[in-house]
Formats: structure tokens, C-alpha cells, sequence
């Protein structure tokens, strides 16, 4: 089909409706992976600190969630090429390395923050971290080695649907409308309390290892310039999804918390399960909370894994997707085996991953102005009439320094 008959197909017919169907899933993917187990926590202490006036923000990221994985779509279908291949085509092999070579160790940094929240999942159930490691573990490096890259997709898209549960447990948290209307427009930017959680939520919304993924993903699925438009649906449609779910935990929490216990120290995954689920049952509050946890977090771990060995692959040379068997690229399915089982043994030996937390942070903040300054500048580098320019540019440029200016105060404040 070339463009200009896709331009005379109406966006609601039929074969729109089929063409969706195949394209869908790259963007929808990474915005679930991106309503993590740190996004969630980030979520449930805005709310249970300040009570809805971190409501609007929820929204306003949306469209610069878009923007900037707009971008991550529009190079890897009009390039054909991964994000790593592309900055080491442009500017050279070491800048490739460093750019991938700090990612991997952020992604390492996220995936057992998503294996610890998948541990206290299990330990609200009364399961040994241990043996919540073995079950998930294996069933990843079941999944990876014996499906392909749609298997995975589908897999990881229905596990992520978990997370709507949390729009269930923000409607069985009864808020009061109105107090959400005059919470949400009331903000106190004098506040720097305040101001660090707007920053945290900013950081917790555009991570890193989603350019990368994403870039990648619609590489391997092996998608063209016909299917730009609808991509560009799939992002939009995930973006607004994804900060919808952190609305809906923020709502939960400052319609439970907000005004009764204001300043709770809501941290790990056991905290935030035990200040919400008395307000919706014990029994059933715990059973939602648990599905909408486990889907964000096991998401996550799927993308930042498939990240680091994609990456890693791209600079190496060597073969770095899920379309080759074990024996065919045998580098991206070793690292990719080898950092799961070490983040599970990580996490079953019980250390403790607090002051991580405030590690891979910090990392994400380093790291977020270096990968965007060569999403922009790649985006620039594109034949037209796909080239980033014009008033779009400078408006792109406006929120990737904003985005990269508060992760860096989210990053060095945690430190403080």
C-alpha cells in the first residue's frame, strides 16, 4: 500500500482497525513499563503527602511523555536502525559506548528495583523472596527463549493490563470530586518539598531505557514509513494510559491518606499495600493492589532487560534479536539470562535495596541529558520530511532541557 492510498483510507474503516491491530504495541509497551514499581511509589507518596495538587501534572506529562517518544518512533522506522547503531553511526563508536555502556548499568539499577518489588509483592502473600525470584525468573528466560518477538509483545501487554486494576482500587478509595477540582488547582510552587516531588514525577515518567526500547522495538517488528501514523497512535494512546494509572494511585493515596495521615512514609511496596488496603477491604484491597503492582513492575523488568542485551548488541556487532534462536545471537540471550539471574539472586539474598533506590535514581538523572541531547540531535539528522525543525524543534528542545533540567535536581537532591 503506498502513502498516498493510506492517506485516502478513513481512520476509523476497517483496514485501519486491522492495520492498528499489527502495528499496536511497541508504544503501549513501553508506557506500562514506564508506570513502574518506582513510578507507583513516586505516585503514592505525591498523594499521600500533598493530596491532589500533584493531580494536574499527572496530565500535563502526558503530551511530553508523546513528545519525546515520538521521536524514538520517528528514527527507528525511518532509519531502520536501534538507537545505539544510529549514535555510533553519527558520532563514532566511543560516544556509542559510553551512551549504551552507562545505560546498561541503569538498566541493571531498574531491574532489581523491579525484582524487589516483585519480592514484597510475594511477601504480602507470605512467599520467600527466594522462591518469588525462582518462579519469575524462569518463567522470563522460558518466555524470551522460546517465543518471538510478537509473543513477547502480547505477553507483556496483557501483563501490564494488570495495571488498570489501580483505576479499580482509585474508585473504591470513594475521592470526592470536588475536593480533587480545588486540590489539583491549588499549588503551592514556593514549597521545595513540593517542588522535589514535581521533579521526582518528571523523572519517574521519562526514563532512559524507554528511548532505547522503543527504538528497537519498531526496528524488530519491522515496521515502514506507511506505518509512522499509526505508531505514532500507539505512543499517544500509551501515554495518556500510563499517566492515567499514576493518577489513579495518586488519587488512591490522598483519598485514604491525604487527610487523615498526611506525611506517610510510603517507600516500599509493603507500605503502600498496608496504608491503602484498610480503606478497601483488607482481603480485597491487598488482591488489587498486588495485581496492579506485579503487572507494572514484571512489564518493567521485561523491557529493561530486552533493553541492556539489545543495546549491548548493537555496539558489539553481533546479532541482538528475539527473530535469531539461542544459538543464532548467543551474546543477546547470554546477557540477557545473566542479568536476570543475577538481579534474582540479588534480591533472594536479601540485601538491603533501599539506599539503591537513591543510586538508580541519581544514574537516571545522569544519564537522561545524554540520551536526550542525541534523541535531538539524531531527530535532526533525519531525510525530509521527517527532519526534526522549524518552531516543532525549538519546541522539543524546550521540554527535553526542562525534562533533563528537573531528573538532574531529582537526582541530586535525592543525594542530599
Amino acid at each position: 500500500m503506498t502513502t498516498s492510498t493510506a492517506q485516502r483510507i478513513p481512520f476509523f474503516s476497517r483496514s485501519r482497525w486491522a492495520r492498528i491491530a499489527v502495528v499496536a504495541g511497541p508504544g503501549l509497551v513501553v508506557m506500562l513499563a514506564d508506570t513502574d514499581a518506582g513510578s507507583v511509589i513516586t505516585a503514592a507518596q505525591s498523594g499521600a503527602q500533598w493530596g491532589y495538587k500533584l493531580l494536574l501534572l499527572q496530565l500535563i506529562l502526558a503530551p511530553i511523555l508523546f513528545v519525546v517518544q515520538e521521536l524514538t518512533v520517528r528514527l527507528g522506522i525511518v532509519s531502520g536502525k536501534g538507537h545505539g547503531d544510529l549514535i555510533q553511526q553519527y558520532f563514532g563508536r566511543r560516544w556509542a559506548m559510553l551512551s549504551v555502556g552507562t545505560l546498561v548499568v541503569a538498566c541493571i539499577g531498574a531491574l532489581l528495583s523491579e525484582l524487589s518489588g516483585l519480592a514484597g509483592v510475594g511477601l504480602l502473600f507470605g512467599i520467600p523472596a527466594p522462591l518469588t525470584m525462582l518462579v519469575i525468573i524462569s518463567g522470563l528466560i522460558i518466555m524470551a527463549y522460546t517465543g518471538s518477538y510478537l509473543s513477547v509483545e502480547r505477553i507483556a501487554m496483557c501483563i501490564g493490563a494488570f495495571e488498570l486494576v489501580f483505576l479499580l482500587v482509585a474508585w473504591r478509595a470513594h475521592p470526592d470530586p470536588s475536593t480533587m477540582l480545588i486540590g489539583s488547582l491549588s499549588i503551592p510552587w514556593t514549597e521545595p518539598k513540593y517542588l522535589y516531588l514535581v521533579a521526582a514525577n518528571i523523572g519517574a515518567v521519562i526514563m532512559p531505557w524507554m528511548v532505547f526500547y522503543q527504538q528497537s522495538a519498531v526496528v524488530e517488528k519491522k515496521l515502514t514509513i506507511n506505518d509512522l501514523s499509526t505508531a505514532r497512535w500507539d505512543t499517544a494512546f500509551g501515554a495518556v494510559i500510563t499517566q492515567v494509572i499514576m493518577a489513579a494511585v495518586l488519587i488512591a493515596t490522598a483519598a485514604t491518606l491525604g487527610n487523615t495521615n498526611s506525611g506517610a512514609a510510603l517507600d516500599t511496596v509493603q507500605q503502600i499495600a498496608q496504608a491503602i488496603t484498610p480503606f478497601l477491604g483488607d482481603g480485597t484491597g491487598k488482591i488489587l493492589f498486588a495485581m496492579g503492582m506485579t503487572g507494572s513492575a514484571l512489564v518493567a523488568t521485561i523491557v529493561v532487560t530486552l533493553t541492556a542485551a539489545r543495546s549491548l548488541g548493537e555496539v558489539l556487532g553481533v546479532k541482538h534479536s528475539l527473530e535469531h534462536p539461542p544459538r543464532e545471537a548467543p551474546w543477546f540471550y547470554g546477557i540477557y539470562t545473566v542479568s536476570l539471574i543475577a538481579g534474582g539472586l540479588f534480591v533472594a539474598s536479601g540485601v538491603n535495596l533501599v539506599s539503591l533506590s537513591v543510586g538508580v535514581q541519581v544514574m537516571n538523572a545522569l544519564l537522561l541529558p545524554i540520551v536526550l541531547g542525541f534523541l535531538y540531535l539524531l531527530a535532526r539528522r533525519l531525510p525530509e520530511p521527517y527532519r526534526l525543525k522549524g518552531g516543532y524543534a525549538a519546541v522539543v528542545a524546550l521540554v527535553i532541557l526542562l525534562s533533563a533540567g528537573f531528573g538532574l535536581y531529582a537526582g541530586i537532591s535525592g543525594m542530599l
